[in-house]
Parts: C-alpha cells; sequence; structure tokens
C-alpha cells in the first residue's frame, strides 16, 4: 500500500508541475508573447492549488475516509470526460487590451478541473495514509510530492518539449492523466480495508489547539516565497524571453527548497541561511538597479538569491509543521500563503506600482519576516543586527520608488511591463526625449524643432533598417509595415504618398508615442496604428502588399518568440510583394537571434544579409543589428546595401523555430 500511495503522489505531483509549462506555451501566442503571461500563469495555478487544499481540507473534516475516497475517485473518473487538455483558439483575444481575466479564463476552461483534483490528491492521499497506518511523520510523503513536482518540471524543457509537438505534448500529458486515474483507484482498493478497520480500533487523534501566531507564519511564510518566485521570473523574462526554460529554472528551484527542508531536519541551518539571506537579498536589491551585462550573471544572481531567500524562508515554515492531525489545515494555509503571494504581485502591484517595486519590498519583507523569528528564537543580546539587511533593502526601495523621477515626464505600467519617458540633455540642441521599456530605450527624439526630422536610436540612416528605407523604391509611393511602434521613429522616414501601418501590442504605447513625440505627427506619410499582437491582427487582415514590412516588436530585452517562427515568416509574407523585404531587428545582449532568422528564411528559400551599425552618439544613433530577408536580389545589389551587407551569422544544425518547437538555449551568447 505505501508503495502504491507513494507512486501516485508522485506522479500526480508531476503531472501537476509538468503542465503549467505545456499550456503556459501553448497559450503564450494567443497574448503577443508578453513575459506577464507566465505570471498569470503562476497567479492561476497558485489560485487552484488553494482551491484543491481547500477542498482537500474540507472533504478531510466533514466526511470520513471511506466517504471521501468514494468522492474523489469519482470526480477524478469525471474529469476525464475534459480531456484532452488542448485551448480551443477562439479564446484568443479580439483586439487590444488587458488580457488577465481571458488567460485565467482559458486555463480554467482546458485544464481547471483536473489541475484542481491532482492539486487535492497529494494532501487527501497523505491524509489516508495517516489515517490506515497512524502515521506520525508523513512530510517525507510532501517532500515526495515537491521531488515529483520539480522532476515534472526539468523534464519539460530536457525531454518533452525537444521531442514532442505542442499539441502531442497536451495530448501525451491527457494519456499521462488516465493513467494517473487508474492509479487512484488501484490506492483506493488497497487502503480501503485499512482505512475501515483503523476506525473500527478507534485510532486516537490528537486535538491540539493552533495558536493564531503560529497560523500567520503558515501563511505569511509561503506568501512571502511565492512572490519572490514571481517577481523573479518576472524580472527574467521580462528582460530575456517569455519562455518555458526560464520558467522552469526558476520555479524548479523553488520546489528545490521544499523538497530539501522537508525531506531532512538537517538541510536548514538557521545560522549560515540567515548570514547568506543578510547578504543575498540585499545584492538582488542593489542589483536590480542596473541591467546586468550576462544572462549568467543574471541567473546566477537571481535565480541563486531566489534559493537563498526561500530556503531561510521554507525552512522556518518546515520547522513550525504540526502534528499529522493538522496536515491538511498546515497545506491549506501554506497554498493560502502561496496564492496571496501570486495574487499580491501579478495583480496588486501592477495596479499599485509604476515599476517593479514589489521585487524589492518581497525580499524586504522576507528578511523582515526571517529576521524576527530568529531574533525570537535567539537568546543572544545582538538582535539588533537582524533588522540591518531589511533596512538597507528599504533604502534600495527608497530609490527604486524614486527611480527616474527626475526629468521624468510619463511613468507608466500595465500587463505588458513598465514604460518611462524621460527628458535629458546639456542644452537646447542636445536635449532629447526618451522611451524606456523597462531598462532599454524603445526610442528617442531631439526636442527642438530643427532636429526633430533625424531618425535616432537603432534606426539611423546607416543601420540596417535606415538603409533599407533610403534606398528601397524611393521613386514611388510605399507601403510599409512595422510590427511594434516604440515611439514612431521610423514613421520620419516616410515621403508624401507613403502608408506605414503600425502593429502595435501594448495600448499604452500608442498613447505615448501620439502624446509624447513628434514623430508620427510631423511625418509626411499616412500613419496608421492596428492594436492587438501582429500576428493575430495579420491574420484577420486580407494581404497588405507591403514593399518593406519591419519585425521590431521587442519588450525591454524579451524576444516574442512566437513573431520568429517559420508559421509567422509563411504570414509575413503573405502580406509581403514578392519582391518586398523583411527587416528583422536582431539587437540583444543576451540572445544571438540572426541564425533563427537565417533558418525561417532559408526554410522559405529567401536570401537573408545582415548589418551591423556602430551607431553614433552625436547623432543620437545606437549601435544596431538587422537581418534583411528578401528575394529581391537587385536590391541587394545596390551598392548601399552591398557595401554594408555581411553574411549573417549561422548554426549548423540549427532546427528551425516552429509554433510547436522553439529552443532558446541554442542561441544564448
Amino acid at each position: 500500500m505505501t508503495g502504491l500511495l507513494a507512486t501516485t503522489i508522485f506522479s500526480g505531483a508531476l503531472l501537476l508541475f509538468l503542465v503549467q509549462p505545456l499550456v503556459g506555451k501553448l497559450i503564450l501566442p494567443w497574448f503577443g508573447g508578453a513575459a506577464a503571461v507566465w505570471t498569470t500563469c503562476l497567479l492561476f495555478f497558485q489560485v487552484t492549488l488553494l482551491l484543491g487544499y481547500l477542498y482537500a481540507y474540507w472533504t478531510a473534516r466533514l466526511l470520513r475516509p471511506r466517504a471521501q475516497m468514494a468522492l474523489h475517485v469519482a470526480l477524478i473518473a469525471a474529469s476525464l470526460a475534459v480531456l484532452p487538455i488542448v485551448p480551443d483558439a477562439s479564446w484568443a483575444p479580439p483586439g487590444a487590451g488587458d488580457p488577465t481575466v481571458r488567460v485565467v479564463a482559458v486555463l480554467a476552461a482546458s485544464v481547471g478541473i483536473p489541475y484542481l483534483l491532482l492539486s487535492a490528491t497529494g494532501p487527501l492521499l497523505q491524509a489516508w495514509y495517516v489515517s490506515a497506518t497512524g502515521s506520525a511523520a508523513p512530510y517525507r510523503l510532501f517532500a515526495l510530492s515537491n521531488a515529483g513536482s520539480m522532476i515534472g518540471l526539468l523534464s519539460y524543457p530536457i525531454l518533452v518539449e525537444p521531442l514532442l509537438a505542442a499539441r502531442a505534448q497536451a495530448g501525451a500529458w491527457s494519456v499521462a492523466y488516465g493513467a494517473f486515474a487508474v492509479s487512484c483507484v488501484a490506492v483506493t482498493a488497497s487502503t480501503w480495508r485499512r482505512v475501515g478497520d483503523a476506525a473500527e480500533r478507534g485510532v486516537p487523534e490528537e486535538r491540539a489547539t493552533l495558536a493564531g501566531g503560529t497560523l500567520a507564519l503558515w501563511i505569511a511564510l509561503p506568501a512571502c516565497g511565492s512572490a519572490l518566485l514571481l517577481a523573479v521570473t518576472n524580472q527574467a523574462t521580462y528582460n530575456v524571453a517569455p519562455v518555458p526554460f526560464l520558467w522552469v529554472v526558476m520555479l524548479a528551484l523553488y520546489l528545490a527548497t521544499f523538497i530539501a527542508c522537508f525531506a531532512a531536519d538537517h538541510a536548514y541551518r538557521r545560522v549560515p541561511f540567515r548570514l547568506l539571506l543578510g547578504v543575498a537579498a540585499p545584492t538582488m536589491g542593489v542589483l536590480s538597479l542596473v541591467p546586468l551585462p550576462s544572462l549568467r550573471l543574471q541567473l546566477l544572481v537571481y535565480a541563486g538569491g531566489l534559493f537563498v531567500v526561500c530556503m531561510a524562508l521554507h525552512g522556518e515554515l518546515a520547522r513550525l509543521r504540526p502534528p499529522a492531525v493538522h496536515l491538511t489545515a498546515y497545506y491549506l494555509c501554506i497554498a493560502l500563503g502561496g496564492a496571496l503571494g501570486a495574487v499580491s504581485v501579478s495583480l496588486v502591484a501592477p495596479w499599485l506600482f509604476r515599476t517593479y517595486l514589489e521585487f524589492v519590498l518581497t525580499l524586504a519583507a522576507s528578511t523582515l519576516l526571517v529576521g524576527a523569528i530568529a531574533a525570537r528564537a535567539s537568546t543572544r543580546s545582538r538582535k539588533w543586527l537582524y533588522p540591518l539587511p531589511t533596512g538597507l533593502l528599504i533604502g534600495v526601495a527608497t530609490v527604486h520608488a524614486a527611480l527616474g523621477s527626475h526629468d521624468v515626464r510619463v511613468k507608466l505600467r500595465n500587463f505588458y511591463g513598465t514604460l518611462r519617458v524621460t527628458e535629458s540633455g546639456k542644452n537646447e540642441q542636445e536635449r532629447m526625449r526618451q522611451l524606456y521599456h523597462g531598462t532599454i530605450v524603445h526610442g528617442q527624439e531631439y526636442v527642438a524643432a530643427s532636429l526633430r526630422h533625424r531618425a535616432t536610436s537603432y534606426y539611423g540612416p546607416t543601420s540596417g533598417i535606415g538603409l533599407t528605407m533610403l534606398n528601397f523604391r524611393t521613386g514611388n509611393p510605399r507601403r510599409i509595415g512595422v510590427i511594434g511602434l516604440g515611439a514612431g521613429t521610423l514613421a520620419t522616414y516616410g515621403r508624401p504618398g507613403d502608408t506605414f501601418r503600425f502593429y502595435e501590442l501594448n495600448p499604452q504605447v500608442v498613447m505615448v508615442a501620439e502624446r509624447e513625440f513628434w514623430f508620427l505627427r510631423d511625418s509626411t506619410a499616412r500613419t496608421e496604428i492596428v492594436t492587438g499582437d501582429a500576428r493575430l491582427s495579420m491574420v484577420r487582415e486580407e494581404p497588405q502588399d507591403y514593399d518593406v514590412l519591419v519585425l521590431d516588436a521587442f519588450s525591454s530585452d524579451s524576444i516574442p518568440v512566437h513573431l520568429l517562427t517559420r508559421e509567422a515568416f509563411v504570414l509575413y509574407w503573405r502580406h509581403l510583394r514578392p519582391d518586398g523585404v523583411l527587416a528583422v531587428h536582431v539587437s540583444n545582449q543576451y540572445l544571438n537571434l540572426q541564425p533563427v532568422v537565417v533558418a525561417a528564411a532559408s526554410a522559405l528559400g529567401k536570401h537573408a544579409v545582415a548589418i551591423g551599425d556602430r551607431g553614433d552618439s552625436a547623432q543620437g544613433t545606437f549601435r544596431s543589428d538587422w537581418v534583411l530577408v528578401t528575394s529581391n536580389e537587385e536590391f541587394l545589389a545596390l551598392p548601399a546595401i552591398g557595401a554594408a551587407a555581411n553574411a549573417p551569422v549561422s548554426v549548423d544544425g540549427l532546427r528551425t523555430w516552429t509554433d510547436d518547437y522553439s529552443n532558446l538555449v541554442s542561441v544564448l551568447r
């Protein structure tokens, strides 16, 4: 019985966390590939976990064990009717706006019921184990459950994602869920008799009263851990890419702390981890003020810091575990704390803050909570040392809140990230207005009226897109499509008779470009703006016959992977003229995207050339890298293009990215 029960708990937890990146990747393209899609998914999973634990808690309190078994097995059998867990494409949003509610709705409709029942299975089976055996220490089964969760997570980027197409993944998971249902029936059959015998013997139960302070800590400690998980994940995916690889790294480390703290009492030692916490948390807070130069350093700082802080939080939580009679109440409080942490980061923080202030505030709350517990347990006189890391983090939070307050004209935040519009310059001729998306400049413009016509930032006249706009079909009216508006800089290349059609996912970017910059207002071309995800919009449109289509849709330094797939390139060429040019902006400090573009171009039989530009600070331009994809050999042979073009970087054996397959690791710098 014990072996079968442990296997079922392990497999249920594995399926529970394997489905998270799976379904998240399935719906990601529908919502513009935004980094916040994953944090919204985590919010849904945390809240559903809470509902599952609540179901387990009330079932254990109100029903006898055999009635619990009959009810749970019946619900699992009924849940098979919702398989397979493939989200319906009708859930894709019709336009722009905050899609949080729609993300939650599609998750609830596709995977909500199986996820709720999987989340309830672990605590219920542990309660049955206690009833059948009289065990007073089932917490190793909790550690086993977290081990299954972590293996499920790690198996996704290592095994599942590289080997199976996305819809095949959903089908395979559905088959595995059916096998899990059979396992639950077998556990029930093997436990039924023993639970009945235990009830007849009248196994005594300890009914100790739970102190309110203990309950509060059961909630507060996991709330800080959950909030930090989402905040750290935001930091990583917002500046790199919202892909399962990064989701899994952070979530696996978070689960690893649960496993370590609940599997063995000696894994968490208060003194060394308190010291590590006092160093790691302030370091993370200070470094969040500046963009880190490499992905490896970013992962080292944030992932390492997440592990240290969560070890301290979950180590203290494990020290507070109660007798087995309060098992389901304990798990319910942990789930409630996790849900509260997720809600605070996903829903409250975007409404309350205009920057990612919740990251530093969560670090401060974590150090304060662990320090308070340690101070209460300590007999030493130096208790005043414990608040020091918290005080430092509050200072960092103050800097965060004031960041860029000087010369900041606009500060905004929504589902798609943070925006700032600033002005800087020594004199009127040098003064520039800049648009920041996160920590990255997404456009800048001279304030002086005589200089506003200049193409600046990544779009200068010697950049790949600048050379294209200055040399492609210059004598005729042109139709230009641009995926990603930014400040609207490219409109400065417009001539009378030209049409520029911008696709922009974030409505706040549209508002800022129209109100704070002159590029759109001063352009002599006709300008149009389509709000919503570019791919979804272009699927619905008739062919636009673009002469040039520009792909420049990065948020901060993050890439929307669904815009770089073969299917996306096929769609682009449905809207381009046969001799048109697709210009792809691939500047990125973490990823080498040239091979991805080359592979997609080769799959369509197109030529690809790379144009790198060093930029000129005196002219307001930045270093940039562009890849031009076309069948137009006459354009590529033009002197201005030929002199600047180089063979793009390619990777032998690199598999073309598709809607069902992408591999971020293969293009890391």
